[in-house]
């Protein structure tokens, strides 16, 4: 025989319902990351300064920046999960940009990040966040460098790009 109350029943049912409701009716409640018109601030999915912003995008899994300098394109990609970084060379393809690493290959577009090894398709991400360039700022020269860029190898990744569960 049970010895709790009608009014303990009562407050349990109402939590159990909460708790149903809350998990089916609410998404997650991440704010959207940051951005200004380099892509996003504290990311690899960001043009350096001495780049043009082209596009950039992110999908549930990843965040992409396609920078131009110098007339060449260049891919600036952040798997979410780990922060995974892939900074490579790019080039417009039909409605969007590509980028090849290691037999992969990356498609950016407004829709999508498609991610595949020949014809063979790994992955394709849904945009959910994608912006582009003005027009005038595509055309335009990016700002003279003051000192050659760097070759050191990339740090470890930024507190935005750091996604999934801990090791």
């Amino acid at each position: 025989m049970s010895t709790r109350g009608p009014a303990t029943l009562r407050l349990t049912a109402a939590a159990a319902a909460f708790v149903a409701l809350a998990s089916i009716g609410w998404g997650p409640a991440t704010a959207a990351p940051a951005t200004d018109s380099q892509g996003y601030v504290d990311s690899t999915a960001r043009c350096p300064s001495t780049s043009a912003t082209v596009v950039f995008g992110s999908t549930d899994w990843s965040r992409v920046a396609i920078c131009r300098s110098d007339g060449e394109y260049e891919y600036r990609g952040v798997r979410l999960r780990d922060g995974a970084k892939l900074i490579v060379a790019a080039s417009k393809s039909g409605a969007g940009y590509t980028a090849r690493n290691d037999g992969i290959t990356y498609t950016v577009t407004e829709d999508s990040l498609v991610i595949s090894a020949g014809n063979r398709v790994i992955r394709d991400e849904k945009m959910i966040d994608f912006h582009t360039a003005q027009m005038s700022e595509v055309g335009a020269s990016p700002p003279a460098a003051e000192t050659p860029t760097p070759t050191t190898p990339l740090p470890p990744p930024l507190p935005a790009e750091v996604g999934g569960e801990s090791s």
